[in-house]
């Protein structure tokens, strides 16, 4: 088959002939051309996640932007497919049929709406009368309500002696965490998830609440979070001390930026992590994870932050968790420590010769 139409052959045909072949030329050329940008774009992603997953920094590439990386993949793959099974339909009236998914997961207790759909006709066409329901299909589609403000209108009536013999009767005020503020306790927990379980800055939370017309600037939200961390405190409190009668816990630290007043710049700063979850191997006690700002590694902030713990403790190979389990330790016993095999794997990587090695 020829790879070009022959102009020779082109002139022959009818002048309508020719100017339908001539469009339909112009439209699978700008298909192609659509074609070949899309793949350009999807081998493209297929090469960064690659590099960052087989990559010589592999290794030091965070769940979360591996995550990120597969989401950008999968987008594309998606509008792809959407475009495809679209130019399809649109060609021969039908949609190409989807691969059939197995049973979704969703919670028993979801509430339902059933919509059903009932045909505008149901004259049967022998002239007998209506047709007779024998059975049905059932669908499902998860839905979601948009979150909604709403004011609650807190009305205290005041009662007193009809003829002026005795004081006034009132009720108090409902108890609030933030006295006489704007705000709910559902809207402070809102606003607190999030920004520290969802990572949503103050500022993205005022311009979507904006959109809804409601207008709270982001320093009132910081100074809503200023007030609910210093209530929720003991909270935190008391998970510490539940997850330090643990007889195993697994411990981090990480650098943070923090302010650093008069300098005009950040400094660092660590936050220190302690965490249990034994629901993998079927552990009754419940997960959970506080964390704890220390202004330095020094192995003396771990030993503050684990003060009571005498469990075994997980963590990778940082010299500053020694002296748990050495007798530096100021009180307490001795703390068994439990080292991590992905760290001492990504030694084994970091030792590799640059050509390659049979045992890694």
């Amino acid at each position: 088959m020829p790879s070009a139409l022959d102009p020779d052959l082109l002139a022959q045909l009818p002048p309508a002939l020719r100017a339908a072949v001539e469009a339909q030329v112009q439209a699978l050329a700008l298909e192609n051309a659509e074609l070949r940008t899309r793949n350009a774009r999807l081998e493209h992603l297929v090469r960064e996640l690659q590099r960052a997953r087989f990559g010589p920094r592999s290794e030091k590439l965070q769940p979360d932007q591996m995550e990120l990386a597969f989401e950008d993949i999968e987008v594309a793959l998606a509008a792809a497919t959407e475009e495809n099974d679209a130019a399809a339909e649109s060609r021969t009236g039908d949609r190409p049929a989807r691969t059939p998914r197995g049973p979704r997961r969703l919670p028993k207790d979801l509430p339902r709406e059933e919509r059903v759909l009932v045909p505008e006709d149901l004259l049967c066409p022998c002239g007998c009368g209506d047709m007779v329901r024998i059975g049905e299909d059932r669908s499902e589609r998860l839905d979601v309500t948009p979150a909604q403000f709403r004011l609650i209108v807190t009305i205290r009536p005041r009662y007193a002696c009809p003829k002026g013999r005795a004081g006034i009767r009132q009720a108090p005020p409902a108890p609030a965490l933030i006295e006489g503020g704007l705000a709910t306790e559902a809207l402070l927990a809102h606003v607190a998830v999030a920004k520290f379980a969802d990572h949503l800055p103050l500022y993205r939370q005022s311009q979507i609440m904006a959109r809804q017309g409601v207008e709270i600037d982001r320093s009132t939200l910081a100074d809503w979070m200023g007030k609910v961390s210093f209530h929720i405190a003991p909270i935190v409190d008391r998970m510490a001390v539940l997850l330090k009668r643990s007889a195993k816990l697994f411990a981090d630290e990480t650098t943070m930026p923090v302010l650093d007043p008069g300098a005009g710049k950040t400094k660092k700063g660590f936050i220190w992590a302690m965490l249990r979850d034994d629901r993998p191997w079927g552990g009754s006690d419940p997960p959970g994870v506080v964390f704890t700002y220390a202004p330095g590694r020094a192995g003396i902030h771990a030993e503050e932050m684990l003060k009571g713990f005498e469990g075994v403790l997980q963590v990778d190979g940082y010299q500053g968790y020694n002296r748990l389990a050495d007798g530096r330790r100021a009180e307490g016993g001795r703390v068994r420590l439990a080292f991590c095999w992905a760290h001492a794997r990504r030694k084994l990587i970091e030792a590799r010769p640059s050509a390659g090695s049979p045992f890694v």
